[in-house]
């Protein structure tokens, strides 16, 4: 088993019921309301994946590789858009993955978006691929439990999937992390360089020759909503609090925690969830 393998496999990533059900209502019109069909795309990871696919194929010509949900749906008509989401496997949170509770994991990757884009605010990077690389990193977590359940069943007993320490895990038992799964599906849909090495880099974002900001912020963004979703304690979040990173960024744990949201719990329904 390694990441080519695995990412050349036929396997379908689930999408929420509920916002494929609510983008199917909002695109029925000739002209839907754009901004809700942005918040709906921007709240599910292979929504958002699949939409950037698209948008990046040499169909529409696109000059520059898209790396935002705003910018590829710029470039899709209503019928191509209805198209993709009538096509998207829906999962449920018991049955779709084998071992993950996915609604977990996609609260977890609209935090981490979430978070990226508040940090990537606060250090003026761009905020749009910044949210991306939040919303997507964890895909390659749903590409493992899917390609070999058995052998990743085997490491959860071990430690959960959303615990901080579990990149490192995978790369000691399997060669390789979710990270670079991620990485592969991002680059497969041609997203920009810098997202790709974002996504490949963000569990260990030092040690990459070619330091990447982006990683940074992403490692950061993911270990405090891994923190929020696993309900960790003020004290275990300030000794598993990642320094060395947030040095290099000019940041403390303070500035960090000062990013979350004001409602943990908004989601696709918010007119200001994105």
């Amino acid at each position: 088993m390694d990441p080519s393998s695995l990412l050349a496999l036929p396997l379908a990533l689930p999408s929420q019921p509920r916002v494929v059900a609510l983008l199917m209502s909002e695109l029925a019109p000739a002209e839907p309301n754009l901004r809700r069909v942005n918040q709906l795309f921007s709240g599910d990871p292979m929504l958002a994946g699949r939409l950037l696919e698209e948008a990046n194929s040499p169909a529409h010509g696109a000059e520059r590789c898209i790396g935002g949900v705003a910018s590829a749906l710029a470039l899709l008509g209503v019928a191509q858009l209805r198209s993709l989401v009538g096509s998207a496997r829906l999962g449920t949170a018991s049955r779709s993955v084998p071992g993950i509770d996915l609604r977990q994991f996609w609260r977890y990757s609209l935090y981490s978006a979430k978070l990226s884009r508040s940090l990537a605010g606060l250090l003026r990077h761009d905020q749009q691929l910044a949210y991306t690389v939040g919303l997507l990193h964890g895909l390659g977590e749903l590409v493992l439990h899917l390609a070999d359940p058995p052998r990743i069943q085997s490491i959860n007993t071990l430690m959960g999937p959303l615990d901080v320490r579990r990149a490192r895990l995978e790369q000691h038992l399997l060669g390789f992390s979710y990270a670079e799964l991620s990485a592969g599906l991002a680059q497969r849909w041609q997203l920009p360089e810098a997202a790709v090495d974002a996504l490949r880099h963000h569990v260990t974002p030092l040690e990459n020759p070619s330091y990447e900001p982006l990683a940074a912020v992403l490692h950061l963004a993911a270990w405090r909503a891994r923190g929020r979703v696993t309900q960790r304690s003020e004290r275990e979040l300030a000794g598993s609090f990642p320094g060395e990173v947030a040095v290099v960024l000019g940041l403390d744990i303070d500035m960090v925690l000062q990013q979350d949201p004001i409602d943990w719990h908004v989601g696709p329904d918010d007119a200001d969830s994105r």
